[in-house]
């Protein structure tokens, strides 16, 4: 079971579940954060120290029918931890993307981030990481009082996650997070909405996308 601060993870470690060990990601974070693997996480694949949990679909997982959909709910009924679902968008598993994406961000309202392989995934959980250490420095270093009217700086598998929506590049994807704060308000935004911050043909592409 996956319980609410259950798994304290400290600054630029990353907590892995066992069936993980061996692997290409694993071999790609090792040297890059600090790999401590757990046979006891569960639903879970990685857990990260921001209290954000990572859950990986792989190509044979979507093709292997709808088993990882049920841990997928699963997760979101059982934990008040943030999820982050990882999703390899290959070739192969292309024509079953669109159902997962409706299911994760619209219906469950986490966040969904397609990589082509494990390498990417493994870029994206180190970019995570590194966020995370980024923030507790500047949170440590800081008044409560000093800095709040510093935009936070984006974070970067978000940023690249919007990236990948046709027509958005760094600048807009910039500026909808500005807007938006999170790619749940995004995803819940209609046309009329979206269409001051990019325009009217962009903001047809994202609604589609």
């Amino acid at each position: 079971p996956v319980t609410a601060g259950s798994i304290v993870v400290p600054l630029g470690h990353v907590i892995g579940n066992e069936k993980w060990r061996g692997s290409e990601l694993a071999q790609r974070l090792q040297g890059k954060v600090r790999l401590i693997f757990e046979d006891a996480l569960g639903l879970v694949d990685f857990h990260l120290p921001n209290r954000t949990c990572i859950l990986l679909i792989s190509e044979a997982d979507m093709v292997a029918g709808d088993e990882f959909k049920r841990r997928l709910v699963k997760f979101r009924n059982a934990s008040s931890l943030k999820g982050i679902v990882i999703v390899e968008k290959t070739p192969i598993s292309d024509q079953y993307y669109l159902g997962v994406q409706k299911l994760v961000v619209l219906e469950l309202g986490m966040v969904l981030l397609p990589v082509a392989n494990q390498g990417e995934a493994s870029q994206l959980i180190i970019q995570l990481v590194s966020f995370c250490v980024r923030e507790q420095s500047r949170d440590r270093g800081s008044s409560p009082f000093a800095g709040r009217q510093r935009a936070r700086p984006a974070e970067p598998a978000v940023l690249q996650a919007l990236q990948r929506i046709p027509g958005v590049g760094r600048t807009k994807a910039l500026l909808l997070l500005q807007r938006f704060g999170s790619i749940h308000r995004l995803c819940n935004a209609g046309t009329p909405q979206l269409e001051p911050a990019v325009g009217p043909a962009v903001a047809q592409q994202i609604y589609t996308f």
